[in-house]
């Protein structure tokens, strides 16, 4: 989209619970972190996927992008990461649903969608109870349009499913973002029971859905996460 920044490929860090922090780096720079990481420890030793500081003990833990399957050690993950699988997305938030399938970074298909939801409203009594009711029957309604959108746009790529098309390279994961209690509730719709096998436990922040979002979190979705402790 002409005139939109593209998302930073530098180094993202936040707290993690439980201690350490979380890092995420993209695969372009992922053999540049190591080096920096081992120079910075004077050298480390390798334990399937976590190296340990030769120093003072530090701990990188890496975690492979989603779909990535199998890799068991930091040299099997620098030559996964040349072939990315296809996934799914789905970004749910404030009534906006963005739907897509990935190869690499580029989105191939997709649908984006937005349904209004009546916000809170400070009436007290009757009133707000039919307040309430209406933005409870307005929720269901988009939760019920988004099930429908994610039927239409990923289960064509998924194994097993009806709408699977033979010819298609099927998804290999399907990444969510967003709110998770809506999305919990899109993926509750019993049509779509065989997305969730593959649906990748990280959560990716995002804002309120469009196309330019989706956009940004098929980049962010391919990015190596780093549990690092202290």
């Amino acid at each position: 989209m002409p005139g939109r920044r593209p998302p930073s490929r530098a180094a993202q860090a936040r707290p993690a619970a439980g201690g350490g922090r979380w890092v995420e780096i993209s695969p372009e720079r992922i053999r540049g972190w190591l080096d920096g990481f081992y120079g910075r420890h004077d050298g480390a030793t390798e334990n399937a996927l976590t190296l340990t500081g030769a120093s003072n003990g530090d701990t990188a833990t890496l975690h492979p992008p989603p779909g990535l399957v199998g890799v068991n050690d930091v040299d099997g993950l620098l030559t996964a990461l040349g072939s990315p699988p296809r996934i799914g997305l789905l970004l749910v938030r404030k009534g906006a649903v963005a739907v897509g399938v990935v190869d690499g970074t580029a989105v191939v298909t997709s649908k984006v969608d937005r349904n209004y939801i009546q916000g809170r409203t400070a009436a007290g009594g009757q009133s707000q109870q039919r307040y309430a009711r209406r933005r409870d029957n307005q929720a269901t309604a988009a939760t019920g349009k988004a099930a429908d959108i994610v039927a239409r746009v990923l289960l064509p790529y998924v194994p097993g499913s009806p709408e699977a098309v033979g010819a298609k390279e099927p998804i290999h994961a399907l990444v969510c973002g967003g709110d998770r209690l809506m999305v919990d509730s899109v993926l509750a719709d019993r049509r779509l029971a065989l997305l969730l096998p593959l649906r990748h436990p990280h959560l990716l922040e995002c804002p309120e859905p469009r196309f330019a979002v989706l956009e940004d979190a098929a980049v962010t979705a391919r990015r190596v996460r780093i549990h690092l402790v202290p």
